[in-house]
């Protein structure tokens, strides 16, 4: 199973539509490799990060250190 079908699966778990599911893992991989160059960090340490946000921001928490855009 690739990455991105994992990614898939754990969004469809987190109770997004499978065609929305594949589109935010896909994202979500985009997303890892811009994070993992801007912060020279590895791409596992970014996509962590961001299931991390993921995950807490479906249940309702905010990850520690996480701060929103400022408007």
């Amino acid at each position: 199973m690739t990455e991105l079908e994992q990614l898939t699966q754990l969004c469809e778990r987190l109770g997004a539509p499978a065609a929305q599911a594949g589109i935010m893992a896909a994202q979500l991989l985009k997303r890892a490799e811009q994070i993992a160059v801007e912060r020279g960090i590895s791409r596992e340490a970014a996509l962590r990060g961001l299931l991390d946000v993921v995950v807490k921001g479906r249940a309702g928490e905010v990850p520690p250190g996480f701060s929103p855009p400022r408007i």
